[in-house]
């Protein structure tokens, strides 16, 4: 589950993403409330509420098959009576609910998927809904503009992986750990794709950037093209590791390959600028 917290109207939210659905904590959305009930006190009075019951029991259906329709008319047909006060736990343990749940410990609360956190806002205050809308837009805008970068930094380091194990297999077990420090190659065949791609080792690079570097490394500040290269240079890499060629060889050919696939990519970026 990744957490995010959002400031609305001075009010901070937590938010759930789980299984890349968005939960919003509604313990936190009813502070919104202008006067000083409890939490718990204004999701339970909005628990009974004929609507509300109406709302979630069509939501669940919509997007739940394992969802009890049964036990949920159950509930709404004791909209009225004054003994009358579920639960969240009531409700979601009673009908196999998924779309409320509560949760403890760190970002404790109860939590709605976010078509129901907005339901909820607009019984807090409609207003209050309109500013939880966007916000909780800003942040969805900022996870997609770093998508592409993300994307492109794990496609790197799954294929790191690759050519990791490829060394591993068909390196290291001629190497005697303590006799033969050639182990470090790990450390080297990276350095390898460092000089080719940036001109420079991880070390030198850390040398000369002391300051970036204890918050960064040198491929952080990689363009989406040389960061495409990094990761099919790795895969490359690997497969020339498994043929025998010895360093040397992998150098001049993986220098090749990068110089022709850096030319292509950039032509292509400089294309795409002009005809936008």
């Amino acid at each position: 589950m990744k957490n995010n917290v959002i400031t609305v109207k001075d009010i901070k939210i937590s938010i759930v993403n789980d299984n890349n659905e968005d939960y919003i904590c509604i313990s936190d959305i009813a502070k919104g409330k202008s006067d000083n009930s409890r939490a718990a006190d204004v999701i339970r009075n909005w628990l009974r509420n004929r609507y509300t019951l109406e709302f979630l029991s069509t939501w669940e259906q919509l997007n739940n098959p394992n969802f009890k329709v049964f036990e949920s008319e159950h509930f709404i047909e004791q909209v009225g009576l004054l003994t009358f006060t579920p639960s969240v736990t009531e409700w979601t343990e009673r009908t196999n609910a998924i779309g409320l749940y509560v949760k403890r410990g760190k970002y404790g609360g109860t939590y709605a998927h976010k078509d129901i956190a907005f339901e909820f806002a607009s019984a807090i205050s409609p207003v209050f809904k309109l500013y939880l809308i966007k916000e909780f837009q800003r942040l969805k805008a900022e996870e997609s503009k770093n998508k592409d970068w993300n994307a492109k930094r794990l496609l790197s380091k799954n294929n790191y992986l690759i050519h990791t194990d490829a060394i591993k297999n068909y390196i290291l077990p001629n190497t005697d750990y303590y006799k033969d420090k050639s182990w470090l190659k790990y450390a080297e065949e990276a350095d390898i794709l460092n000089v080719i791609l940036f001109k420079t080792t991880a070390k030198e690079w850390r040398k000369l950037n002391k300051e970036l570097a204890k918050t960064s490394n040198m491929r952080d500040y990689a363009t989406i093209n040389e960061l495409t290269v990094l990761s099919n240079l790795e895969s490359h890499n690997a497969e020339l590791i498994k043929e025998g060629k010895t360093k040397e060889e992998r150098f001049n050919i993986l220098s090749s390959i990068a110089s022709y696939q850096l030319n292509v990519l950039n032509k292509a970026s400089e294309i795409k600028k002009i005809e936008s």
